[in-house]
């Protein structure tokens, strides 16, 4: 997909030549005639890079940048003008301008400058966006509630030791996150992180990825491979979905636990690594372990730390916190600038029953910054299943006014955060009246 670029002059011919000349070098160009309908088309088009002409009627180039900047900082802007002073420049670069062009100008020489400006950006987002991936790596989103504090506490002492965790809790309530966050914590830190889900990969496939294979074990195994134990020597190994591994492969999981030594498939030396086990799963252990579906002795190996972490129903008052994370996460992917949940809305979202977890509601704030409209999340942008719903049914009436009360407290906090203690500014940007 091309990066986009609009352009913004008063006078047509100019708009007709540059946008000809950047369409010719694979950019997706768009024109605009003035300011205003430039703020417009920054909404709807959304571009990669802004040109302005620096004279024009109604607002000016400077005027349009600073207007370009109170709602989307991180367009580049290249100003363009034939009455170019260094006092101008000045002034544009200042307020945040990439480069200031005078006319008349060689198509090479802004082709030029249009893509060093497109490429700083480019590294600019990469930086971003490695940055967000270590940091959702590796950092657990912590919330507010008693059951998230307690189940993070104990993580934090197990994670000083070697002791293996179990993790336990509904699909969607962040085990790999935690786990991550685990090995964070501990003195492995620095050594890998190797996840491995079990769902979905037959017995065979599932060892060979747990303990490697021999070249020529079986059909298709051409050269030797390591598995991701043996890959994560040092540092720690996550083994997702625990309950779902056959009795014939948790043995050797169990036999692994116990000597942290293991073959091979195909091979017959044994070799030892240095790891930290974490396990997770939604299932039912106990009753595994009872129905004979669940090795006994490596249902004990296992559980030497469990720590259940809470359906999003069980922990409401930490939704507003999540929900405005994973805003801020989606809004910078898709290069929107939306940075508000309106009340009603927040309050839906509140009140819902969630079960599909952490992980649902991610998908239900993605959803609504990619397709909604404006600067702010409203009912309008979120499914019909969160607006048309009852409140939680697990939820009596004290505890859902209680929910309500916690969501409507964080968000004067924030409120009053954002306007620096400001009350009738705070009640202005929630819509209030200040009492």
């Amino acid at each position: 997909m091309s990066e986009k670029i609009l352009f913004v002059d008063d006078e047509p011919s100019n708009r007709k030549i540059l946008a000809q000349e950047l369409a010719h070098r694979d950019y997706t160009v768009d024109t605009a005639e003035d300011g205003l309908e430039c703020l417009g088309k920054v909404e709807s088009f959304r571009p990669d890079l802004l040109i302005l002409d620096y004279m024009m009627p109604r607002m000016s180039g400077l005027e349009v940048l600073k207007e370009v900047w109170k709602r989307e900082d991180d367009i580049p802007v290249i100003m363009i003008t034939a009455y170019g002073t260094i006092e101008r420049a000045v002034e544009a670069m200042q307020q945040g301008a990439y480069d200031f062009i005078t006319r008349p100008f060689e198509p090479d020489h802004i082709s030029l400058i249009v893509n060093k400006a497109l490429e700083r950006q480019r590294l600019k987002r990469e930086v971003e966006i490695l940055s967000e991936n270590v940091k959702e790596r590796y950092q657990l989103v912590l919330g507010e509630s008693p059951s998230m504090r307690k189940a993070s506490d104990a993580a934090k002492k197990a994670a000083i030791s070697n002791a293996t965790v179990l993790l336990l809790g509904e699909s969607g309530t962040g085990k790999e996150i935690f786990a991550r966050s685990i090995h964070n914590w501990s003195e492995r830190k620095d050594r890998p992180f190797v996840a491995i889900n079990s769902v979905g990969l037959s017995r065979e496939l599932l060892e060979s990825e747990l303990f490697g294979h021999e070249q020529g074990a079986f059909t298709g195994a051409q050269r030797r491979k390591k598995g991701k134990v043996e890959v994560a020597d040092g540092g720690t190994v996550f083994l997702d979905e625990i309950g779902d591994i056959s009795l014939e492969l948790q043995a050797k999981l169990l036999r692994f636990l116990q000597e942290r030594e293991f073959e091979r498939v195909g091979g017959i030396t044994p070799i030892s690594v240095d790891v930290r086990v974490i396990a997770a799963t939604n299932q039912n252990l106990e009753l595994a372990r009872k129905e004979g579906r669940f090795r006994e002795d490596l249902y004990h190996r296992l559980n030497v730390v469990a720590i259940t972490l809470p359906p999003l129903r069980e922990r409401r008052e930490d939704i507003p916190l999540l929900a405005q994370y994973f805003l801020q996460k989606y809004s910078r992917a898709v290069r929107r600038s939306v940075t508000e949940i309106q009340p009603r809305a927040l309050e839906k979202l509140a009140t819902y029953d969630w079960p599909g977890n952490v992980r649902e509601l991610a998908n239900v704030i993605e959803r609504a910054v990619v397709l909604g409209s404006s600067r702010e999340i409203s009912l309008e942008d979120l499914p019909s299943r969160i607006v048309d719903g009852e409140p939680a049914q697990a939820v009596d009436a004290l505890s859902y006014r209680d929910a309500v009360n916690d969501t409507r407290k964080q968000m004067i906090r924030r409120a009053l955060a954002k306007t620096q203690g400001n009350r009738s500014a705070a009640a202005k940007l929630l819509g209030l009246e200040a009492k």
